[in-house]
C-alpha cells in the first residue's frame, strides 16, 4: 500500500482528455478516498520516497512565435493567449522557457548578437548587441513574466557569430580555438544584456544540437572535448564570477548519444562547472536520461526540445506517445523542466527560414485571424503544467501495469498530490490508486490521459 500523510475520505479531483477529443482537459466528477479493499489492478502512490525537485514546464520562445503573438494577434488576442499560457489555472501555468541566442530555424533572418561583415572580426565585442531579441522576443517574455514571476528563463545559441568559426559561417563549421575567450565573453554579455531588461538567465546551455550541422539555417559542431573545454577553461570560470549564478547544462541534443554528455561530465575541469544534462526526443530512447543521472547523481537533468508536426498528426497515435516519453518518461528520468518546441507557429508552420518545413507549435495562431487553434502537444503539457506547481517533488508511483503507466508529483506549497494517468491500452481500465492506508477507484476509457489532484491536509 502507498504511504504518506492522508485525509482520511479526501477528496480527489480529476481532469481527463481522450484522443477521440471527446474530452480535453475536462474536470470530471470527483470522488473520495475510503478505506475499502482496493481493486485486483492498482496504481500505488508513495510521498515518503521523494525524487527531484521541479522547475516547471513549458515551450520555447522562439523568434517566429513571438512574432506571431507580437504582430498577428490583436491585443485582447494576445492577453488571453499569455494568461492562459503562462497564468494560475485555469491557465497552464508554464514556468519554465527557453530563447534562442541568435537565429535559430524559426527566425525570420539568420542572424547573431555580434554580426560584422565577412573578413571582419570583433575581439572586444564591441558590435554586441541584443537589438534582434527587443521587437518581439522581450516583450513577449516580460509579459510571461509578468504573468508568472517563477518563470525561469534559458537560452541556447545556434551558432557562434560568423567570424568566430572555421567557415567564417553561421552554417555549419565549428567554434576556432582562438576565439574561445571571446565566445565565453558572449554568453557574459548575454547574460548581462538580458539581466538589465529584467529577464535574468536560469540556465544556458553551450550549444543546440552540437553533433548537428545544419546546411539551410544556423548551426554548429562542437563535440565533447571542445564543449568540455570550453566550459572547463572558459565560460565556467567566468560565469562563477557572476553574483546571481546561472546554471551551466551539457548536450541539448538526443537520447540516442549518452557517451556525449558523459564525456564532458568526465572532464576534471568542465565537471566542477557544469550543472546538469540537457535532452531533445528526436532520436534514442528516454531511458539513458536515467543511466546518465545515475553515473552522476549530483548533476541535473532537463528535457528542452521536442516538437511534433505534420509527420504524427493523429491524436490516437501522438498524444500516447507526447504523455509516455516527454511527460511521464522524461520526468521518471530526472528532468526537473521539461520544454516542448515552439510555443507558437502559424497555420503554414511557421515563420521560418530554412529547417524544418512541417513542424507544429503547442498553439496555432492563424496569420490572418489571429485565432488560436490548442494542439495535442497543449493538452499534454497541462496535464502536468495546471496541477504540478514550481518546487513540487516527484514522488514514488507504480510505473507501469496492465496498460496503465503513471508519474506522481507533491506540491510543496500545499502538499497536494498530483497523479498523472495515462492508459494507452485499448480497453477502458478499471483501477483503484492507494495512498496512505486508503483507495479509490476509478473507470478510465482508453487511449486517454486523466490527472488526479488531492489533498494530504484538511
Amino acid at each position: 500500500m502507498g504511504t504518506g500523510v492522508s485525509v482520511p475520505g479526501a477528496v480527489v479531483h480529476s481532469w481527463v482528455t481522450r484522443t477521440d477529443q471527446s474530452k480535453l482537459l475536462t474536470r470530471e466528477a470527483d470522488t473520495s478516498f475510503d478505506a475499502k479493499d482496493s481493486l485486483p489492478l492498482a496504481i500505488d502512490v508513495d510521498a515518503s520516497a521523494r525524487y527531484q525537485t521541479m522547475v516547471g514546464f513549458g515551450a520555447n520562445i522562439t523568434d517566429a512565435s513571438a512574432w506571431l503573438i507580437q504582430n498577428r494577434m490583436s491585443e485582447p488576442q494576445r492577453k488571453a493567449l499569455l494568461e492562459d499560457l503562462f497564468g494560475k489555472a485555469p491557465g497552464l501555468g508554464f514556468s519554465f522557457t527557453r530563447l534562442t541566442m541568435g537565429a535559430s530555424d524559426f527566425s525570420r533572418s539568420h542572424y547573431a548578437l555580434d554580426d560584422v561583415p565577412a573578413g571582419q572580426t570583433d575581439y572586444p565585442l564591441a558590435h554586441f548587441n541584443i537589438d534582434p531579441m527587443r521587437a518581439d522576443v522581450l516583450p513577449v517574455v516580460k509579459r510571461a513574466l509578468a504573468i508568472n514571476p517563477q518563470l525561469r528563463v534559458m537560452a541556447s545559441p545556434w551558432s557562434a557569430p560568423a567570424w568566430m568559426k572555421t567557415n567564417g559561417s553561421l552554417f555549419q563549421g565549428t567554434l576556432r580555438p582562438e576565439a574561445y575567450n571571446a565566445y565565453a565573453r558572449y554568453f557574459g554579455k548575454f547574460a548581462d544584456a538580458m539581466e538589465a531588461e529584467g529577464v535574468p538567465l536560469f540556465a544556458v546551455t553551450v550549444q543546440n544540437e552540437p553533433h548537428f550541422e545544419p546546411k539551410d539555417y544556423p548551426g554548429m559542431r562542437m563535440d565533447s572535448a571542445a564543449r568540455a573545454r570550453f566550459i572547463g577553461e572558459h565560460l565556467g570560470p567566468l560565469f562563477a564570477k557572476r553574483p546571481q549564478p546561472i546554471r551551466i547544462l551539457d548536450w541539448d541534443h538526443n537520447w540516442d548519444e549518452p557517451q556525449a554528455p558523459l564525456a564532458v561530465l568526465a572532464n576534471d575541469k568542465a565537471r566542477p562547472f557544469v550543472a546538469g544534462v540537457a535532452w531533445h526526443c528526436y532520436a534514442g530512447d528516454v531511458a539513458v536520461q536515467s543511466k546518465v543521472h545515475d553515473a552522476y547523481p549530483d548533476k541535473e537533468t532537463y528535457f528542452t526540445e521536442c516538437s511534433g508536426g505534420d509527420w504524427k498528426p493523429h491524436w490516437r497515435e501522438t498524444l500516447p506517445w507526447y504523455m509516455r516519453n516527454l511527460i511521464l518518461g522524461t520526468t521518471r528520468g530526472w528532468a526537473k523542466g521539461v520544454l516542448l518546441w515552439n510555443i507558437a507557429l502559424d497555420e503554414t508552420h511557421g515563420p521560418h527560414r530554412g529547417g524544418c518545413n512541417d513542424c507544429r507549435g503547442v498553439v496555432t495562431i492563424d496569420s490572418r485571424t489571429g485565432e488560436v487553434t490548442r494542439n495535442f502537444d497543449y493538452y499534454a503539457l497541462a496535464h502536468a503544467s495546471r496541477f504540478v506547481r514550481p518546487g513540487a517533488h516527484r514522488i514514488a508511483s507504480t510505473a507501469s501495469v496492465d496498460g496503465l503507466e503513471s508519474v506522481a508529483f507533491q506540491n510543496a506549497d500545499d502538499h497536494s498530490i498530483v497523479l498523472i494517468v495515462l492508459n494507452s491500452a485499448d480497453q477502458a481500465r478499471h483501477f483503484s490508486v492507494r495512498f496512505g492506508g486508503q483507495s479509490f477507484a476509478y473507470t478510465m476509457a482508453d487511449a486517454s490521459v486523466a490527472t488526479f489532484v488531492w489533498n494530504t491536509k484538511p
